[in-house]
């Protein structure tokens, strides 16, 4: 079977970003690490690991790479405004920055949005009055 999984590449803090998003969310689950191997410079450090996020694999990798745009983002589309509070305040903790409408970059430099589930509905709303005003001012948080 074909997969697809997102890489991401950490210019550095890559172990220090796997322990945040494994610790988040409460299904997470680290799937192997490999660690830089004896005689190179990061000897024993996180060098990539694969890990899972709500039913989503991912691959990290620390090698001092390009660092993140907002091309790409991670979406975590929630139930709740506790648990949009919940990932936003903890995506923001120690350096993170808020952007609009639901985006933020973690203090890693990774783009997330944190959505409602039912923010698509609204968006759509038959009335257009109603549609307008969910989508011409500020969305979240």
């Amino acid at each position: 079977m074909t997969t697809i999984t997102p890489c991401l590449w950490f210019e550095s803090r890559a172990a220090e970003a796997l322990e945040l998003y494994t610790s988040l969310f409460p299904d997470a689950r680290v799937i192997s690490e490999t660690r830089w191997p004896e005689g190179s410079p990061n000897a024993g450090a996180l060098l990539s690991a694969d890990f899972e996020l709500a039913g989503q694999r991912f691959i990290l990798i620390d090698g001092g790479g390009p660092g993140f745009t907002d091309a790409i983002s991670l979406a975590v589309v929630v139930e709740t405004q506790e648990e949009v509070d919940y990932y936003w305040d903890a995506l923001l903790a120690d350096g993170g920055e808020e952007s609009m409408c639901g985006w933020l970059r973690d203090r890693f430099g990774v783009a997330w949005q944190v959505t409602p589930s039912i923010l698509p509905r609204y968006m759509s709303d038959s009335d257009p009055a109603r549609a307008r005003r969910v989508s011409s001012g500020p969305v979240l948080p």
